[in-house]
């Protein structure tokens, strides 16, 4: 049956063309067949990616919009669909990341009546999402799908809910939509710039921080330059690694988990911390330790497009609420008549003896592995990850060399990687997009390389196997020490080779460091997805730690 041409269902399809959407994550469901139908008039417009979870296909909207900057969007039905879709909202809202949410809803004509999979969608997600909302009247369906674009974009970015009853979807859609939402955004007062130009032309040990969303290539561009051509030390925060070159000869690494412990000290003996985007939250200062209030009040400008984040946690010598990238602009142009090129020298040559290889114990260096993908992969590769200690080799020893190459959760979401990595590969079928994920991450979400093998998504995903869920029973043995004590972290895991072959993928097994080059060649090359399955030991849980407690 064809759909009167301006439906809800319609009107809302329109204004996803009207906006560029050109892809949408979803695992369908009778909740919203008439949205699906009207997708189905714009397929060549509108790629729909059915997933196998509707965590993967959030995770797939996720990565979708850390990657391109535009809101990634995820449809699922009503209850379990919505509920598992909600990782992805988490994900989302910690990462500041641009992202609908579509879900299918009851009638509501039989809203309140505990209906089949009813869920009061403003309650579940109100704490998760910037905006939860409900269409209740069609004919402004336009005017809600375009507030979602305009809140997921303006300030800190993050997601939108938006609940679909299946009775409004086939009503008068109102108006059509007229042109794409234009997010406002703010720039940085030139007094502010100024105030800024006089405090670090006093400092004597500067630090810059550079972390959030939002970013333009022009802006990172101009921040790289102007920092390092005056020596200013540059760390990037957690799992931003890829705002600016490694390479660069004043970047002096990442604030994230296990960080450089000369890093840290720099950050805590700076006289001046000029951060943007970044919220400077729990695992970028070290579970709020590397920071303390009466030093920030006299060393903190931090600039931040959510006003609501600034003295959140830190007072601040100076503080602005503007775009990122028109923040960095702005400082680009900064003279503050001396340099810092030494200090710049030091922090530089203090990240790169902290990314050489280190010695392990079992057959498997992953230190040597990482350095390997480093050597073989284009500066353009995308790596991504999800949560556990495995993803602590990627960081500390992968060098980021060009932007919008790194996908990897500030949520710690376990599952995120291979998804996020099917995204990557649909929107750069060019490029090399490889995920490394742990044994116990992969199987969250492994699900998906059928989505990958059936539209021909040739990503490459290393599974790191110690055969635990390491993270945890490292904080056991280190918390709760002892033999008996260990519990719900040991994994009977498949034979990945074969698993990976029988969604008519390639797989290939791995156990030693030297064998790791011919099988990631062969998967690289495979021309289908493919999947390396090395096994290390559970005694290498990551750099410098063992699965029987810390070592230095």
């Amino acid at each position: 049956m064809t759909q009167p041409p301006n439906t809800a269902a319609r009107r809302l399809v329109e204004t996803l063309v009207m906006n560029g959407v050109d892809r949408v994550f979803c695992v369908p469901g009778e909740s919203y067949l008439a949205v699906l139908d009207a997708l189905a008039d714009v397929r060549e417009r509108i790629q729909v990616i059915a997933c196998r979870h509707e965590a993967g296909a959030a995770n797939m909207a996720e990565a979708y919009g850390k990657l391109t900057g535009r809101p990634g969007v995820c449809m699922a039905t009503r209850g379990p669909g919505a509920t598992h879709a909600s990782i992805g909202v988490h994900t989302a809202h910690q990462d500041s990341t641009p992202m609908i949410l579509f879900v299918g809803q009851i009638a509501l004509t039989d809203r309140g009546r505990g209906a089949f999979q009813e869920v009061d969608y403003r309650e579940v997600f109100g704490g998760l999402a910037k905006w939860a909302t409900e269409i209740e009247s069609p004919e402004r369906t336009v005017e809600v799908v375009e507030r979602a674009f305009a809140t997921a974009l303006q300030g800190r970015m993050g997601p939108v809910v938006i609940a679909l009853p299946e009775d409004i979807l086939h009503a008068d859609g109102g108006p059509a939509p007229i042109r794409p939402v234009t997010p406002a955004r703010a720039a940085l007062d030139p007094a502010f710039v100024e105030q800024v130009r006089e405090k670090l032309a006093k400092a004597e040990r500067p630090l810059l921080v550079l972390g959030g969303s939002g970013w333009s290539d022009a802006a990172t561009t101009a921040i790289a330059d102007w920092s390092e051509r005056i020596g200013l030390p540059v760390a990037l925060s957690f799992r931003r690694k890829d705002l600016i070159s490694n390479d660069r000869s004043n970047y002096a690494g990442d604030l994230g988990l296990g960080p450089n412990p000369k890093l840290v000290q720099r950050v805590k003996d700076a006289d001046l911390i000029l951060t943007i985007g970044a919220r400077l939250g729990e695992n970028p200062t070290q579970g709020y330790t590397m920071l303390d209030r009466a030093g920030t009040a006299k060393t903190l400008i931090h600039i931040h497009p959510g006003p609501e984040e600034l003295g959140r946690v830190w007072p601040t010598l100076l503080g602005a609420s503007a775009d990122c990238s028109l923040a960095a602009l702005a400082l680009s142009t900064i003279d503050p008549g001396r340099d810092w090129k030494a200090q710049a020298g030091t922090a530089h040559a203090d990240f790169e003896a902290f990314i050489r290889p280190v010695p392990v114990t079992g057959a498997v260096n992953m230190s040597e592995v990482i350095r390997h993908l480093g050597e073989v992969l284009p500066a353009d590769a995308i790596l991504t990850n999800g949560a556990g200690n495995f993803a602590a080799w990627l960081h500390r020893f992968h060098k980021h060399r060009a932007r919008r190459t790194q996908l990897a959760p500030t949520s710690g979401a376990m599952g995120y990687g291979y998804p996020a990595a099917i995204a990557a590969k649909s929107v750069h079928p060019d490029r090399d997009v490889i995920c490394i994920a742990g044994d116990g991450d992969y199987l969250m979400t492994g699900q998906e390389i059928a989505t990958a093998v059936q539209y021909g998504i040739n990503v490459v995903v290393v599974v790191v196997d110690n055969g635990t869920y390491g993270t945890i029973r490292m904080h056991q043995e280190g918390h709760y020490p002892g033999a008996d004590r260990v519990i719900a972290t040991d994994l009977k895991n498949p034979d990945f080779v074969k698993y990976a072959e029988a969604f008519g993928a390639f797989g290939v097994r791995c156990e030693r460091t030297g064998d790791f080059p011919a099988a990631f060649e062969a998967a690289r090359n495979a021309g289908r997805p493919a999947l390396v399955h090395l096994l290390t030991s559970a005694e290498d849980i990551a750099p410098n730690r063992t699965i029987t407690g810390l070592r230095s």
